[in-house]
């Protein structure tokens, strides 16, 4: 199953994306262009595949984390709970 996305905003300085996934879903695998920051909004645990293997990601509502552009990689939530967190692409 797919998570969803929306864009909130995409301008000459940012592309803010909020996700919704419910459980069992995920991003899918993808690579960023722009170096980039998610903000939690629910508290929860993420699994992230990428080329360096996989990790358990715990997050916690209004945490942040940053990333550098060029990892490709895939989340997924694998709780019995939804997750939601903001991602903002710095162009």
């Amino acid at each position: 199953m797919n998570a969803t996305s929306e864009v909130l905003a995409n301008d000459d300085r940012v592309i803010a994306t909020k996700w919704t996934m419910s459980p069992d879903s995920e991003t899918g695998h993808h690579t960023h262009n722009y170096d980039y920051v998610v903000v939690y909004l629910s508290d929860g645990m993420l699994t992230v595949t990428s080329e360096a293997g996989e990790i358990e990601v715990p997050v916690a509502k209004h945490q942040l984390t940053s990333r550098p552009a060029g990892v490709r990689h895939n989340v997924m939530n694998r709780t019995a709970e939804p997750l939601e967190f903001i991602e903002i692409e710095i162009k």
